[in-house]
């Protein structure tokens, strides 16, 4: 994080009370860090084949086609709470995309005591060390705000995340056991006046990798898998490209 980035955070803090989210995640820091993802939208390698391709239609169809006009996935409803997270989502792959939407949108990635019991409860015990890591950046993140290592969001403020798209690809030939899910997300704080931040972080990318084991999906970096990562191309909700290349926007089950 820029010395700019991490003063306007601490000037937010002591005259507003409130986080400014846009300075908070950004730069060096970030959201995806905290997770091993990667949020740069520059210099991305060119994707893998989606685990769901779109389906041919007639030229001029085809080619006004975006992730805005095209049918939204809908996500599946949790079916119960575990360590502050939803849980209860099926093997196939909107199950996977349900689990990593409600986690980037549950993480309590400000707080490290919470961080920690989330992440214990869906990562992969084949991801050593993984936990710990992250809870390390939390704490990180904290200091780089001016707050204490340890501990939890500032009294009064809140924050909400939001997942717009997702780009699936399986990482384990056609079983679909092991899968690499990019997000495309915004993340708001409300002050504890209750008034908006005037700055919210948007169209930001982060990614996950999830493994299913035990009966559940697991968050992991194990080696074999992370090293056929792919990169997503820049997400646009009226863009024929990211059409092209898998981005598929996102809503919950009403």
């Amino acid at each position: 994080m820029s010395n700019s980035k991490t003063n306007k955070a601490r000037l937010t803090l002591a005259a507003l009370g409130v986080l400014v989210v846009g300075a908070l995640v950004g730069g060096g820091v970030t959201a995806a860090t905290l997770l091993g993802g990667d949020d740069s939208k520059s210099g991305k390698a060119s994707p893998a084949p989606t685990t769901a391709k779109p389906s041919p239609t007639s030229g001029g169809q085809q080619a006004a086609m975006t992730p805005d006009k095209a049918r939204k996935l809908v996500l599946e409803k949790p079916t119960g709470q575990k360590e502050g997270l939803s849980v209860g989502f099926s093997k196939g792959p909107v199950g996977a995309i349900s689990t990593a939407v409600y986690f980037w949108e549950e993480y309590a990635f400000l707080d490290d005591q919470k961080a920690r019991q989330q992440l214990g409860a869906i990562v992969s015990p084949d991801a050593s060390g993984y936990v710990d890591d992250q809870v390390s950046e939390v704490r990180k993140l904290r200091e780089q705000v001016g707050l204490p290592p340890s501990g939890g969001t500032p009294a009064g403020i809140t924050f909400s995340t939001t997942v717009n798209a997702v780009r699936a690809t399986s990482l384990a030939g056609t079983d679909g056991k092991v899968v690499q899910i990019w997000m495309n997300y915004d993340r708001y704080a409300t002050k504890a006046d209750g008034s908006p931040d005037g700055d919210p972080f948007k169209d930001q990318d982060s990614d996950l990798l999830l493994k299913w084991q035990d009966g559940a999906w697991k968050i992991t970096n194990e080696p074999q898998y992370w090293k056929k990562r792919s990169f997503a191309h820049s997400y646009f909700p009226d863009a024929h490209a990211s059409w092209l290349d898998g981005w598929q926007q996102v809503r919950h089950a009403d």
